[in-house]
């Protein structure tokens, strides 16, 4: 429980000596501030030593490297596939067809032919033939042929051809020629001139400043204080293609289409229609019927019949089989078995090894340098001369003329500025002066920010 005692006073002794500096350094967080000091505590009560800031120009040597090409000749190895012939032996077989005689016993047949004598009986046929009356009565048609008046009246018609005038009007066409004045309209070319505005601008480099990064620096406050401060780190300039505007003005010629009038007489046939009567001699044929009595001989064909007798003899064909011996001669064939010997041709075949050679072809790899041309980056160093502002502090003395009536406020007093006056020269880092721009050709043409100082 004592231990616990002894560590809430000393943090809470931590924490008031923390709470004092932050009043003093001007705190952090809200923590402390110089709001709450009294009005007569920020008046000077004696003269003070401060710091003026003063600059002058100074140069400094600045290398940077340029790569120069340069061509190389260097040498690689290439590999070639070569092929020689080498004779090869190589062997085959080789097979040959021949013959042998043989002995062989063979079983031939022979065959022998004879003839016998058959006897045997056949029955052979006999046709006869006779005759039989088998008459018959048949019925035939005559036919009488006797002609027959007919009489009839028939209308025949009798033509006559007479003519019957035909009276028509028609319309006759005649043809007039008269002149008429016709308008129309042309379109003649017209040729003028204008003024048009031409675009002859052209892209040139101009020098653009490009602000430089902010970076924290230590810088010191009116009251004397180091703190840390965002400041702007020094521009540089970079060469940026811009669009120059060139209006040029010109003549230019064009032709237009001016419509004109033109009048012209023209002959043109007028065609009318003349009513014109024409007579016509119309041929009319007229019929008329005349009775007619018209005497017709008709033929008339009658049948009747007649019996007759026809005779019809019909033949009678009979068979009758007669017993008759006959002898025939049947040939006879025997055949019985011969032994032989025949001597016989045995094809074989015969198979020899034969060498021959053969060229065969051997592929190795042969190596050989090859020489290429290579570009190469050289380095090198290039020193050049930069100029660049130095910043240094010249102490000086301050005596305060007026009392701080109108109290502290962010830790300032409202005394008159002066030339000895340190608030009217606030404090800045080495700020670098912009290099002039280099002509274009040399390495090194966009300038680069210096480190400050």
């Amino acid at each position: 429980m004592i231990g616990k005692c002894m560590g809430l006073i000393i943090g809470l002794a931590l924490l008031a000596v923390w709470a004092g500096q932050s009043a003093e350094a001007n705190g952090y967080c809200g923590a402390g501030c110089y709001s709450c000091c009294p009005t007569a505590a920020c008046q000077p009560a004696a003269c003070y030593t401060t710091c003026r800031v003063e600059r002058r120009q100074c140069f400094r040597t600045v290398r940077e490297t340029v790569y120069d090409q340069q061509q190389v000749q260097c040498q690689r190895t290439e590999y070639e596939t070569v092929y020689e012939d080498r004779p090869v032996t190589c062997y085959r077989n080789v097979t040959e067809r021949k013959e042998r005689e043989c002995q062989v016993e063979v079983r031939r047949p022979v065959w022998e032919c004879a003839e016998r004598e058959e006897r045997f009986t056949v029955s052979r046929p006999v046709w006869e033939t006779s005759y039989r009356d088998c008459s018959y009565t048949v019925r035939k048609p005559v036919w009488e042929t006797a002609t027959r008046e007919c009489r009839r009246t028939v209308q025949r018609p009798v033509f006559e051809t007479s003519e019957r005038e035909c009276r028509r009007v028609v319309m006759r066409p005649v043809v007039e020629t008269v002149n008429q004045e016709r308008c129309y309209t042309v379109m003649r070319p017209v040729t003028a001139c204008r003024t048009v505005q031409q675009n002859c601008g052209e892209w040139t480099m101009q020098p653009v400043c490009v602000p430089g990064p902010t970076l924290p620096r230590l810088v010191q406050d009116e009251c004397g204080r180091t703190r840390l401060c965002m400041v702007q780190s020094p521009s540089y300039t970079i060469n940026r293609p811009v669009y120059c505007r060139r209006v040029v003005e010109r003549q230019v010629q064009y032709t237009t289409w001016q419509p004109e009038v033109v009048r012209q007489n023209c002959p043109v046939q007028t065609c009318r229609y003349v009513p014109e009567e024409i007579v016509t001699k119309v041929p009319v044929r007229t019929c008329r019927m005349v009775c007619e009595e018209v005497v017709d001989q008709v033929p008339v064909r009658t049948c009747r019949w007649v019996d007759e007798v026809v005779p019809n003899q019909v033949p009678v064909r009979t068979c009758r089989m007669v017993q008759e011996e006959c002898v025939r001669r049947v040939p006879v064939r025997t055949c019985k078995i011969v032994t032989e010997t025949v001597t016989r041709r045995v094809p074989y075949c015969e198979t020899r090894r034969e060498e021959y050679t053969v060229n065969q072809r051997v592929a190795h790899c042969v190596a050989k340098q090859v020489p290429y041309t290579v570009t190469r980056c050289v380095p090198r160093c290039v020193e050049r001369q930069v100029a660049f502002e130095q910043c240094y502090l010249v102490p000086q003395t301050v005596c305060p003329t007026t009392a701080c009536t109108n109290g502290c406020i962010d830790g300032n007093c409202n005394v008159a500025p002066d030339s000895a006056n340190p608030q009217a020269v606030p404090y800045e880092s080495g700020k670098p002066i912009q290099p002039k721009q280099q002509p274009e050709g040399e390495p090194g043409t966009e300038p680069k920010p210096a480190p400050a100082a």
